[in-house]
């Protein structure tokens, strides 16, 4: 027996032709732990299919399950001065934000877009909480007025997917400052007597709760995402009292009033679409993206 072709040979072999499976094939659902096969968990908008969980999903994917056949333009931000605070804790701050483009393949935390949803046109802005906590600076700031603006120009609604830890330490005063310039840029919207609707996805906290994410002519969100100011932590540390089960969750604020409707990722598309038209006094949308039936002339 010759232990080098029967042992070594077959063995050098293997290791050579060993082919690695990725990592990210699978995904574990945070909420009940299901094992997730990564094209079905994309199929399904990131929904887990077993409990209903939504997980995070990025402003461009959202896009491109909302636009009609995932087209959309984006629109330009204008960039605002890098660190103006020269800021840095464990890292400066410029290293952070490269390397949030980096894991992320966005230049910040928030996209905006026009295109239809359903033949109906509209300008989207969404957050990426993937890009340092989604959090509030200057550049969101822009991109709100620039979404308000281009949609002000085309004479079009504005949707808004919030999702935010809320504002951005490392701008200081100047992240603070963007709550009173969204809060102009919505008034812009309501002059011009366009809707603005908002969608709250989990979680949107802080600075963005206390200013554009609370503004929408409807307040929609996802299930189950935490929508607040403090976060119930902070609370119940405050008061030393336990707060009530599902607390500033978004079915206890639907109860309590502070929302109009909880929907499915999954149906979300066809809520916007029927409040769109609603508001704009249009006709509903042709499922299917068909043609409007003809009336046939009655026979003579």
């Amino acid at each position: 027996m010759n232990w080098i072709s029967n042992y070594v040979r077959p063995k050098i072999n293997s290791l050579f032709s060993r082919r690695e499976v990725p990592e990210n094939l699978w995904t574990k659902c945070p909420e009940c732990g299901t094992m997730l096969f990564h094209r079905e968990l994309s199929d399904n908008l990131n929904v887990c299919s077993n409990c209903d969980h939504h997980m995070a999903i990025s402003p461009r994917d959202r896009f491109v399950a909302l636009f009609d056949g995932g087209i959309f333009t984006e629109v330009k931000v204008p960039e605002p001065v890098v660190d103006p605070l020269q800021f840095r804790d464990q890292k400066k701050y410029p290293d952070r934000l490269k390397g949030a483009q980096k894991a992320t393949g966005e230049k910040e935390a928030m996209l905006v877009a026009e295109g239809e949803i359903a033949r109906t046109p509209v300008v989207c802005a969404g957050q990426d909480f993937a890009f340092m906590a989604g959090s509030m600076g200057m550049y969101v700031g822009n991109a709100i007025v620039a979404a308000a603006q281009r949609a002000v120009e085309l004479k079009r609604p504005l949707i808004l997917f919030s999702a935010a830890g809320g504002a951005r330490m490392q701008e200081g005063i100047l992240s603070l400052m963007q709550m009173p310039r969204t809060t102009v840029a919505v008034q812009m919207l309501k002059e011009a007597k366009l809707p603005y609707i908002v969608v709250l996805t989990h979680p949107t906290t802080g600075g963005v709760t206390a200013s554009y994410a609370m503004l929408g002519d409807v307040q929609i969100a996802e299930p189950n995402a935490l929508i607040c100011f403090a976060g119930p932590r902070v609370i119940e540390q405050t008061i030393r009292e336990k707060l009530p089960e599902g607390f500033q969750r978004a079915e206890y604020l639907l109860d309590h009033g502070m929302l109009d409707r909880v929907t499915h990722r999954k149906e979300m598309k066809d809520e916007l679409v029927t409040i769109l038209r609603m508001l704009t006094n249009q006709p509903p949308a042709v499922k299917g993206d068909l043609p409007a039936p003809v009336e046939e002339a009655p026979a003579s």
